[in-house]
């Protein structure tokens, strides 16, 4: 059993297909009426030996030209070609088995061997011809399959490289942009409120620690993405004082799903830069998170309307499109639209698995 499994499976193929088709014969023979077992022996080692030894030569002839790397149209003319010669070979060499067999067993032979090419030449050559064909077409079927799937696994895998080297590109491309924004903030606060300013500090250590941390991953758990919007927001409600109402709605176990990092903080940032600010009132926002027919949406309601700048959203939004767009094969989806004069909803939604 041991010597069995480790016999590749090409040399258990070639021995059980020629094997086979060798023992069909003599069987058909043995029911013929014309069977010796001395002849049927003899018939079935040289069978199987040519057989074999044709094959495993074509083998090792087009492993060494690299036929099994060429395309369908180039191979196809050579597969022709190698069946033609391989038959004259099989035919050649079978006849000769056919006559030098009966000769030794039956200890005469009434015909000369020209004469009993002559008269055995067409048969053997059309079954020489159909063995070889389905040979050889099995044999490059098989490769060039092995050939498709080994180019689809490396096309995939260069997919999955260029698409994390895209992510880890807009993920570092995003961090800056959210701390050159909050780093404009403090400094308004450090002019107009020393106090706030030192508290707005904290907060952006406490923010640029937690953003460092989920950039390691592409995904983080929700609720660490919230706790993340929470101190955002503070830090806005510092410099917007009563001129900015906050609400987080959450009716979920954040802890069990997961989003991509600085996704509701996007939302969120994108509604104090292009709503609160631009009102001299101030505004509200509301962050909602929920589950609806299976999907996770997250959804941030705010005060102002849709402008071009909006449509034409800066890097921000564009960074977000695009991750969720590359993490989820376009099963997530992003939408912002005015639902009255006053609010503008922005809403993305995540696939739970």
């Amino acid at each position: 059993m041991k010597i069995i499994s480790r016999i590749s499976t090409y040399w258990k193929i070639q021995f059980i297909g020629w094997i086979t088709t060798s023992l069909y014969w003599g069987v058909s023979a043995f029911f013929g009426g014309t069977f010796i077992w001395e002849i049927g022996i003899a018939d079935l080692i040289l069978d199987v030996t040519i057989g074999i030894t044709l094959t495993h030569i074509y083998r090792n002839f087009a492993l060494t030209n690299g036929w099994n790397k060429l395309n369908l149209k180039m191979l196809v003319p050579r597969i022709a070609i190698s069946v033609l010669v391989l038959s004259l070979l099989y035919t050649f060499l079978i006849v000769g088995k056919l006559y030098l067999v009966r000769l030794v067993v039956l200890k005469s032979n009434p015909v000369s061997f020209m004469a009993f090419l002559k008269s055995t030449q067409l048969q053997v050559f059309i079954t020489g011809t159909r063995l070889m064909s389905i040979w050889l077409l099995a044999y490059h079927l098989y490769h060039y399959s092995r050939l498709e799937i080994e180019t689809v696994k490396e096309n995939a895998r260069l997919t999955i490289i260029m698409k994390e080297a895209q992510l880890n590109s807009l993920s570092a491309q995003l961090n800056p942009h959210f701390f050159f924004n909050s780093l404009n903030n403090i400094k308004f606060l450090i002019l107009e409120n020393p106090d706030s300013a030192r508290r707005a500090i904290d907060l952006l250590s406490e923010l640029l620690r937690n953003s460092l941390n989920n950039n390691v991953v592409r995904l983080i758990p929700l609720n660490d993405e919230i706790n993340l919007v929470k101190d955002y927001l503070e830090l806005e409600k510092i410099r917007f004082e009563d001129r900015l109402q906050t609400k987080i709605e959450t009716s979920i176990d954040l802890s069990q799903h997961l989003i991509l990092p600085l996704s509701i903080q996007s939302l969120v940032e994108n509604a104090i830069k292009h709503g609160i600010e631009k009102r001299k009132s101030g505004g509200f926002i509301t962050v909602k998170v929920e589950i609806e027919n299976g999907f996770l949406k997250i959804s941030v309601q705010n005060s102002g309307k849709i402008s071009k700048e909006i449509k034409d959203s800066g890097i921000g939004l564009k960074n977000l499109k695009e991750r969720l767009l590359l993490q989820y094969n376009g099963n997530a989806s992003f939408e912002i639209k005015e639902i009255n004069d006053e609010t503008i909803l922005t809403t993305i939604i995540f696939p739970t698995k």
